[in-house]
């Protein structure tokens, strides 16, 4: 994630709105026609899903991850309740229950945007990305353009930073220029991958635990992030766009020079922990992000909206990793994404709208993993 950077979640479920796309032959789909207002935790067609749990009930709140022990998560949040108008970190012990009326703990300073938070070995500290060192202001969001064009903020003042869980930066790990985010951090805890624009192009870097021996894994033109380590540490999944046509390559290196990117058309691809054997995943069309690995290694559960009706339509959906078999997970009419499996992989995490009463809110949801 991360990716695709938190701030991303929102965006989708309020701007695919706007850019519905239709493919009435979808056997996928269903009527969405007639929209009541969502009261649905679980629906019974969620068969890989048990015991499902709201945590959060207000704002948004996205890319949820465990700690080491799956004791503790820790997320991003936009909720004025809590004081944060701005993506902000917060971590929660899982055995307190929901937020539904406690303030989980902040760990950034609140000052500018925070995104793609993740725990280090240990879980006494954390890894997130901040726009702190380009000012104490959100920074802004870009304004709707006249092209029609839905496009993302790369902004160039995110560096990554790790944090004691007192919320106190311990160390600049990994810093510009240009934009440094979207980190997650291998099983065994001795790697780290993140998404930079260090080279000109979005693309997917390695180092060690402590920020040394940076290692540039992806290489082809495109917006290369969100990437997961593979449970053996072995291999990665992550999204990425790759613009064809001469004029997509112009559109894709125009908005890049703005410091933007259009999340539009994105596929799901795995390559080696060093770049090798890069291979393309899904051929589906639309959006399809938000990637992880299941326990067992051996498939992939990520977000689209490749059969959706009106475009914001996302949910989990699960495949093998050569893309086969491709088996829907949830059955929300609005917005599934963010999957993270627990590290003993009896748990799934997750954001949705579901629940949400037809406010315009997105919420954490924790379930009992059914293989």
């Amino acid at each position: 994630m991360k990716r695709i950077s938190y701030y991303f979640a929102g965006m989708f479920f309020l701007a695919f709105g706007l850019n519905a796309c239709n493919n009435a032959t979808n056997p996928h789909q269903k009527n969405t026609s007639a929209l009541t207002p969502d009261t649905t935790v679980h629906y019974p067609q969620e068969k890989h899903l048990a015991n499902v749990k709201q945590l959060t009930f207000d704002g948004d709140n996205a890319e949820a991850y465990f700690s080491f022990n799956d004791k503790m998560i820790v997320f991003q949040a936009t909720n004025t309740a809590w004081g944060s108008h701005c993506d902000q970190i917060y971590y929660w012990h899982l055995a307190d229950g929901n937020m539904k009326d406690t303030i989980p703990t902040l760990l950034s300073n609140g000052l500018g945007r925070t995104t793609c938070s993740y725990f280090l070995p240990g879980d006494t500290t954390i890894l997130y990305a901040s726009t702190r060192a380009g000012g104490d202001a959100c920074p802004p969001v870009p304004k709707k353009r006249s092209d029609g064009k839905y496009v993302w903020p790369v902004y160039d003042d995110f560096d990554i930073y790790v944090a004691n869980l007192k919320g106190e930066i311990i160390d600049t790990l990994i810093k510009g220029p240009g934009y440094d985010a979207e980190a997650t951090v291998s099983p065994q805890g001795d790697k780290i991958v993140f998404t930079s624009d260090r080279s000109g192009d979005m693309e997917l870097y390695t180092c060690n635990i402590d920020g040394s021996n940076v290692h540039q894994v992806t290489h082809q033109l495109g917006y290369d992030g969100g990437a997961f380590f593979s449970p053996n540490g072995k291999m990665l999944v992550f999204r990425a766009s790759r613009p064809k046509t001469p004029e997509a390559i112009k559109t894709y290196k125009d908005l890049l020079k703005q410091h933007l990117v259009m999340p539009t058309k994105m596929e799901i691809y795995t390559c080696n922990v060093d770049g090798s054997n890069l291979k393309q995943v899904t051929h589906l069309g639309k959006a399809n992000w938000a990637p992880f690995f299941t326990p067992d290694g051996k498939h992939i559960i990520f977000s689209s909206n490749f059969a959706g009706t009106r475009g914001f339509d996302f949910n989990l959906y699960m495949c093998d990793l050569n893309g086969k078999h491709l088996k829907r997970i949830t059955y929300d009419n609005t917005f599934d994404a963010f999957p993270m499996f627990s590290f003993d992989g009896k748990k799934l995490i997750f954001s949705s709208s579901r629940n949400n009463r037809n406010k315009h809110g997105i919420n954490l949801f924790i379930a009992d993993w059914k293989p």
